[in-house]
C-alpha cells in the first residue's frame, strides 16, 4: 500500500519521514542532516527547501533521496555520501578509499604555517598518509612558492588527493608517492606534517558506527596506537633538514609517549597544542642539534 509520502512527495514530507528514519537508526541532527541530504539529492538550495514545504520533488530526486537516507541510516559517514568535506576552509572530495578530514586536524596546518614564517618561501614538504591531501593541498594553498609530497600506503588513495589538488589549483606543485610511510623518499625536507593512524587495536571495536566504515590502516596503530608513530620518527631524522620542523597529529593521552619516541630519535619538542576540547593534539618536533 502507499504510504502518505509517496503519494505526497513534497520537501515537508520527505524530510519528516527521513527525519524519522534517521532518528530512528540513532543518527544525531537527523533533522539537519535530512534537510543536507535532500538538498544534495535535489539540487534545490536550502532557502528554498526552508521557503516551500509543499514543493513537489521530482520523482528521480525523490529516489535518490531516499537511497541516501538509507546510506546515512547505515551509518555510513554523511561526508561519503555526498562525496565532499570542508577543511580549513576548502571542500576535499572524499570517498570510502580515504579518511573523513576533521576540524581538529586543522590545527596541523594552523600550527605549520605559524612556525614556517614567511608563507612565501621555496620550501619543500612532506605530508605522509596524505589520504585526501587536506594537509597537503591546503599548505600549498597558503604556501605558494612551495613544492609538497604526500605518501600513502594505499594506491587507491591517490586518485582522489590528485584530483583535491587539481580542484585547488596546486597539482603543478604536488607530488604523490605510494609508498610506507616515507620510506622511497630522500629529502631534506624543511617541513614534515602527518595525520598518522593512532587508535590501538583494542579501541577498533568502540569506534562510532561512521569512523568504521573508514579505511581500518587509517586509523589502526597497533596495540598502544604507536605503531606509525614508532616509524615515522625513527625516519625522522634521515628525511628533516636541519632546521627543518615536524608537525604531527596526536591522539587523546599520546604526547606523552610520542614526545619519549622522538626523543629517543634525537628529535626535540618545540610545542605542544590543545585542540579546542582541550586535548593535545599536536606535536612540533625538530631535530636536538638545531
Amino acid at each position: 500500500m502507499p504510504t502518505p509520502e509517496d503519494a505526497e512527495p513534497t520537501v515537508a514530507t520527505l524530510l519528516a519521514a527521513a527525519r524519522r528514519r534517521l532518528a530512528a537508526a540513532g543518527v544525531p541532527d537527523a533533522a539537519l542532516e535530512a534537510r543536507i541530504l535532500l538538498e544534495a539529492a535535489s539540487g534545490l538550495p536550502r532557502t528554498r527547501l526552508f521557503a516551500e514545504p509543499d514543493l513537489r520533488i521530482p520523482e528521480d530526486a525523490v529516489r535518490r533521496f531516499r537511497d541516501m537516507v538509507e546510506r546515512r541510516a547505515a551509518r555510513e559517514p554523511l561526508a561519503y555520501i555526498l562525496g565532499r568535506r570542508e577543511f580549513f576552509g576548502l571542500e576535499f572530495e572524499v570517498g570510502p578509499e580515504v579518511l573523513v578530514p576533521r576540524p581538529e586536524t586543522e590545527l596541523v596546518v594552523e600550527r605549520a604555517l605559524a612556525h614556517i614564517g614567511d608563507p612565501g618561501r621555496p620550501l619543500r614538504f612532506v605530508d605522509i598518509g596524505t589520504g585526501s591531501g587536506c594537509l597537503l593541498v591546503t599548505l600549498l594553498v597558503h604556501m605558494p612558492a612551495a613544492f609538497g609530497v604526500g605518501t600513502d600506503l594505499s594506491f587507491p588513495a591517490l586518485p582522489p588527493a590528485r584530483r583535491n589538488a587539481r580542484r585547488h589549483g596546486v597539482a603543478d606543485r604536488a607530488g604523490f608517492v605510494c609508498c610506507h610511510w616515507a620510506e622511497a623518499l630522500s629529502g631534506p625536507f624543511d617541513l614534515v606534517v602527518s595525520n598518522p593512524p593512532y587508535v590501538a587495536s583494542h579501541e577498533m571495536r568502540i569506534l562510532p558506527p561512521e569512523v568504521r566504515h573508514e579505511p581500518h590502516h587509517a586509523l589502526e596503530a597497533g596495540r598502544e596506537g604507536l605503531d606509525a608513530y614508532r616509524a615515522i620518527l625513527a625516519d625522522l631524522p634521515r628525511i628533516l633538514a636541519r632546521h627543518g620542523l615536524a608537525v604531527l597529529e596526536v591522539g587523546r593521552g599520546q604526547s606523552g609517549a610520542v614526545l619519549g619516541i622522538a626523543r629517543s630519535h634525537g628529535l626535540a619538542a618545540v610545542e605542544v597544542r590543545p585542540d579546542l576540547a582541550g586535548i593535545p593534539r599536536v606535536v612540533v618536533l625538530r631535530r636536538e642539534s638545531s
